[in-house]
């Protein structure tokens, strides 16, 4: 499994050349996300990705936490199964993103 790094993934977001996806709970992400993240809780990966992630061959970075939360692994490893083929995972997770000082988005998500 792919990983990333935060300077890495900042220059996906700035470019948007990646889909971000948050692997939390909603009650988390509408606390605070990264910029442009979607949620899709890593319970309800192969339920709401054909949907939210068409593009098979897009960028995709999962997020949780911490190194400590499994669930972008967890994610992940259900979009690499599903056949999505770039698929990466930022292992630090939102805390590492706050603790660098970095913008994050609060709310609920919009409806597709």
């Amino acid at each position: 499994m792919k990983t990333i790094t935060r300077d890495e993934l900042r220059a996906l977001i700035e470019t948007g050349d990646a889909v971000v996806v948050e692997t939390l709970g909603q009650q988390y992400y509408d606390d605070a996300h990264l910029p442009g993240a979607i949620n899709i809780p890593h319970t309800e990966v192969r339920a709401l990705a054909p949907e939210l992630l068409p593009d098979k061959d897009a960028t995709v970075v999962t997020y949780c936490s911490n190194t400590a939360c499994p669930n972008s692994r967890v994610a992940a490893a259900h979009l690499e199964a599903l056949g999505y083929r770039d698929v990466r995972k930022y292992a630090e997770g939102k805390e590492d993103w706050l603790a660098a000082g970095l913008p994050v988005e609060r709310g609920v998500a919009p409806v597709a």
